[in-house]
């Protein structure tokens, strides 16, 4: 079957893999808006500590209900309709973060956008790796990825230019305002883009609309390899029962296991807490205001620069070698974040460790994750399964997030404490990376499923 070379239609995967990327731009840029705009809303709402956590997290709590629901809802009414309600959920919550007279009606709509963002993280990735052909999968998922670090980074720019506009002051009163409103342009920009590109192929299958699929499937690839994957489909939707309980079937627990754990090391390893409070963080460290929106954009050009990295090597070394390089690299930097902190070392020193750890996970744990969530899972109840990965994603992301300005703000604990905390999970990661995490490269969504049902699975003995 893989002894020819796969011959790929680019010319009608690549538009629709971009525009479905996009929903990783609004996830990107929805999450990372708020380290422009914290500092500012301390001032503005009088906030305590914890409510400057929560008004820096608030989002993720609709993320985490997104991603709860998101599983049934791309089940039910298919991968781009979920795609479409998003770009209407990201339009109102633009807008309603710009209006707020109170920090309730601020967080209801950042809740909304999250609601967005959580459903998006799941469905994008599932939907391209659905669509894409095994050989080019990896690169594509990570697509997603780079979209979601361009989010960031253009949103640290935007914040930048919108902060430049104006006092001090004003900033306080109007230009956090500005920055939420930003999106409403990409939001609405996804959604009308989003009403070219087809259904995934697989969903149409699994809902018996075998024409459908044929034809998306034969628009991808040549005709010999569409039949091959139709038939690899059906094969697997043949014995699959579709039901929840089913993603907790032995012979999918270790599958299950490396999606939720990956899922959990991913966020404890703090990248949030750096992405959301890059300018607080350098603030904290000495730089005044317009160096720590320069210094937050930087972090957003690292981070975009290695995602590239990681799309041009995942095809060719692999998921685990990335994981591997990357866990490791993370481990020294923040070690060495926390000693700077103990220590009170130069900042520029604090600048380049802080982005030595940006670009390890921007090439391994920011994209490969997301890649392995999305291959790991048996077709039918790929969805419901992503739901679990990517509820425990976006809870634990809730807690970094929470928790990260109470912990640098304890005495007891501080700044040191709290990224030392951080490289402890990377070296947790490590170990777990190199002793469960099998290599997917390479490998058709059936025959990585095909795998798990021949493996002997210690959960089940």
């Amino acid at each position: 079957m893989k002894d020819s070379p796969v011959s790929i239609h680019y010319r009608y995967l690549l538009p629709a893999t971009m525009t479905a990327a996009l929903g990783g731009l609004l996830f990107g840029y929805d999450t990372a808006v708020i380290s422009g705009c914290i500092d500012y809303m301390e001032e503005f709402f009088q906030l305590s500590v914890a409510m400057k956590g929560w008004a820096a997290s608030s989002a993720l709590v609709g993320c985490i209900v997104g991603a709860l629901v998101a599983g049934f809802i791309t089940d039910a009414i298919g991968r781009k309709h979920t795609l479409l309600l998003c770009s209407l959920l990201f339009t109102i919550s633009a807008i309603g973060s710009a209006i707020p007279r109170t920090l309730t009606e601020l967080v209801i709509a950042r809740i909304i956008g999250g609601l967005a963002v959580g459903a998006a993280s799941m469905t994008v990735p599932m939907y391209i790796a659905e669509l894409a052909p095994e050989n080019v999968r990896g690169r594509l998922v990570s697509l997603y990825q780079l979209a979601v670090v361009v989010g960031i980074s253009v949103v640290f720019f935007v914040n930048m230019l919108i902060q430049r506009q104006g006092s001090h002051e004003w900033n306080v009163n109007s230009g956090w305002r500005w920055m939420f409103g930003s999106e409403t342009l990409p939001a609405v920009l996804f959604g009308v883009l989003l009403l070219g590109v087809p259904e995934s192929p697989r969903w149409l299958m699994s809902k018996a609309r075998l024409a459908e699929a044929q034809h998306i499937l034969q628009r991808i690839t040549d005709r010999r390899r569409a039949q091959e994957i139709e038939q690899q489909i059906q094969a697997t939707l043949q014995h699959e029962k579709g039901n929840f309980s089913e993603v907790f079937a032995p012979e999918f627990r270790p599958a299950l296991l490396i999606g939720v754990c990956l899922a959990v090391f991913q966020q404890f390893s703090g990248i949030n807490a750096v992405m959301y409070y890059a300018p607080s963080i350098f603030k904290a460290g000495g730089s005044d205001d317009q160096s720590a929106f320069v210094q937050a954009v930087v972090i957003g050009a690292v981070n975009l620069l290695f995602t590239c990295v990681a799309i041009w090597q995942v095809d060719r070394r692999g998921r685990k070698s990335l994981l591997l390089i990357g866990a490791m690299v993370q481990t020294l930097s923040l070690a060495g974040i926390g000693l700077l902190y103990h220590y009170q070392g130069p900042r520029l020193v604090l600048l380049v460790l802080i982005l030595i750890y940006v670009a390890a996970f921007a090439m391994a744990m920011g994209p490969v994750v997301w890649i392995l969530i999305a291959e790991i899972f048996p077709n039918k109840v790929r969805g419901r399964a992503m739901t679990v990965a990517t509820f425990v994603l976006w809870g634990s992301c809730y807690l970094v997030s929470q928790t990260f300005p109470m912990l640098i703000g304890n005495p007891r604990i501080g700044s040191a404490k709290t990224f030392w905390m951080y490289s402890a999970v990377s070296l947790i990661t490590l170990v777990f990376v190199w002793r469960v995490v099998p290599e997917t490269k390479g490998r058709t969504l059936e025959e990585i499923e095909a795998g798990w049902l021949k493996q002997s699975l210690p959960a089940s003995s």
